[in-house]
C-alpha cells in the first residue's frame, strides 16, 4: 500500500476576482495628466498682403538665446519683469489716439495697442520650458490689459462678457505675435 501525501488545493477563483477589482479601482482613481502646450489658434488664411510696413516703435523685440536668457530690446530682463514691460509697451498710447489706454506716451513704445507687434525670437537651443514661460507671461500681459478694459470701459468682469463684448475686448487689445528663429 502506498502512502501518498495529501496536498491541500487552493481555490484560485477568488484571486482572479480580487485582481480584477484592483484593476478597476486603479483605473477609476488614477488621474491622467493633462496635455501641456500652447493653446493658440492659427490665423485664418487671408488674401491681404502681410508685408505691410510696421513702424519700428510699434515692435517689441523679445529674444531668448541658447542659454535661455531673455533679452528685451537687447537688454537682459528677468522673466518676472516681462509681463509688466509688455503691458507698458502695448498700452503706451504713443500717438494719443487711444481713448482707453493708460500709458505714459513714451516715444520708445507703441503708438496704439492695435499697432503693437510683439516679436519673439528664439535660439536653436532654447528650451521648450523657457519658450512656454515667455509665452505665458505675454498671455498674462494681454489678459490683464483686456481685464482692465473690460472693467473700465464695458463695466463688466471678464467672466461675464457676452460674445460681442469679448470681440470688442479682443479688438481693443489684439494679440499680434510674430515668432521666428534668431538669426
Amino acid at each position: 500500500m502506498r502512502h501518498s501525501k495529501l496536498i491541500p488545493e487552493v481555490n484560485a477563483g477568488s484571486m482572479a476576482d480580487i485582481a480584477f477589482l484592483l484593476l478597476i479601482f486603479f483605473l477609476v482613481t488614477a488621474t491622467i495628466p493633462k496635455d501641456k502646450g500652447i493653446n493658440r489658434m492659427l490665423p485664418k488664411y487671408s488674401e491681404i498682403p502681410t508685408n505691410v510696413p510696421i513702424n519700428e516703435r510699434n515692435i517689441l523685440r523679445i529674444m531668448i538665446n541658447n542659454n535661455n536668457e531673455i533679452m528685451l530690446e537687447n537688454e537682459l530682463i528677468a522673466l518676472e519683469d516681462l509681463k509688466e514691460a509688455t503691458k507698458n509697451f502695448i498700452d503706451n498710447n504713443g500717438d494719443a489716439s487711444c481713448n482707453y489706454c493708460n500709458g505714459a506716451q513714451s516715444e520708445n513704445a507703441s503708438d496704439h495697442p492695435k499697432k503693437a507687434v510683439v516679436s519673439l525670437q528664439t535660439g536653436k537651443q532654447t528650451s521648450y520650458q523657457q519658450f512656454i514661460a515667455v509665452q505665458d507671461e505675454l498671455t498674462k500681459a494681454y489678459f490683464e490689459l483686456r481685464q482692465i478694459y473690460s472693467q473700465n470701459i464695458l463695466k463688466k468682469e471678464v467672466d461675464n462678457l457676452s460674445k460681442t463684448d469679448l470681440k470688442k475686448v479682443k479688438e481693443a487689445y489684439p494679440f499680434i505675435l510674430s515668432e521666428a528663429l534668431t538669426k
